[in-house]
């Protein structure tokens, strides 16, 4: 009996990143979820420009839930697919009722300091295991959420 997947990683390896990639889309999913919330309610001067961003921002992040939960399946793994799941496995809080400009930024630029973070450790995990799928995945993540994540703390000053 062999001890790689299909796809060449060593199953123990792969089950470990299926896992943390598992709690990186639940974090995708409430970081969505939070998004959609503050395109349909903010309020106030910077009203257009924060609508269309958010917008762009929830429809990129519904791209990256589909592609870590296609490549959780690569890895012979189940992707979590309920909100129970997600919010018991996320470290981005569910958020209600933001209207203001301001604070719907902060918690953007919050909950993408914990993408970055659990992208970080997936990406770890993913170059130890040689699983340059994942690894790959979660740099080009981490790249476009690290520019995001600035250009909302540019606008927050």
């Amino acid at each position: 009996m062999s001890n790689v997947n299909m796809i060449g990683i060593e199953i123990q390896e792969a089950e470990r990143i299926a896992e943390e990639l598992n709690g990186l889309l639940s974090d995708l999913q409430i970081f969505y979820q939070n998004l959609r919330g503050f395109h349909w309610n903010i309020q106030g001067q910077g009203f257009f420009d924060l609508h269309q961003k958010f917008e762009e921002l929830y429809n990129e992040a519904a791209v990256n839930i589909d592609d870590v939960a296609e490549r959780i399946l690569a890895l012979d793994a189940v992707p979590f697919h309920s909100f129970e799941n997600y919010l018991s496995n996320s470290g981005i809080q569910s958020t209600t009722n933001v209207h203001d400009a301001e604070t719907a930024v902060m918690t953007v630029v919050n909950n993408l300091q914990k993408l970055i973070i659990k992208e970080k450790e997936v990406l770890s995990l993913a170059n130890e295991a040689d699983d340059e799928g994942s690894a790959t995945l979660v740099s080009d993540m981490i790249k476009v959420h690290e520019k995001t994540s600035w250009m909302f703390r540019a606008w927050l000053k």
